[in-house]
């Protein structure tokens, strides 16, 4: 399945999510996608992009391990396939990371759980990481675009 297709039921789902414990759980999910999406980049994407594409993958694997029980039952991240567009699946990538974040603040600010409350704040500290890996490919495919090297392209 394709990248895009994927963040899109990530991002309803976590849209849907209710209860700490689905929100929580929808967060790993968006870090497994990251974690796939890294992978895929890394592998099969430009040569000017694998570095920052594994360590797309590496943050996300990181965070997988710490969010792992979380209670997900599945990981969507498992059926990707392929990437068709990189630079439309790193875009709602990184929204999806974002959203994540925010889903992630209401969590911890209304926790009365002090377990709950630290396992907010780690997955948040994972979607920042995830997301500053995200703005970089975006910002060396915005480089490549333009044919310039990275350190002059501006951010998208």
């Amino acid at each position: 399945m394709d990248a895009v297709r994927l963040i899109g039921a990530t991002r309803h789902a976590l849209a849907r999510s209710l209860a700490a414990e689905d929100i929580v759980a929808e967060s790993w999910q968006a870090q497994a996608l990251a974690q796939a999406v890294g992978n895929h980049l890394a592998v099969n994407g430009p040569a000017e992009l694998r570095s920052e594409a594994t360590g797309l993958s590496e943050a996300g694997g990181r965070a997988c391990r710490v969010l792992h029980g979380s209670g997900a039952e599945r990981v969507r991240a498992a059926q990707l396939s392929e990437v068709q567009d990189p630079w439309t699946a790193l875009t709602g990538l990184g929204g999806l990371l974002g959203e994540v974040g925010m889903a992630l603040v209401r969590v911890a600010c209304a926790a009365e759980d002090e377990t709950l409350y630290w396992q907010c704040i780690e997955a948040i500290d994972a979607a920042d990481e995830s997301s500053d890996r995200v703005r970089g490919l975006l910002r060396q495919l915005e480089a490549r675009e333009r044919g310039q090297p990275d350190s002059v392209a501006r951010p998208p």
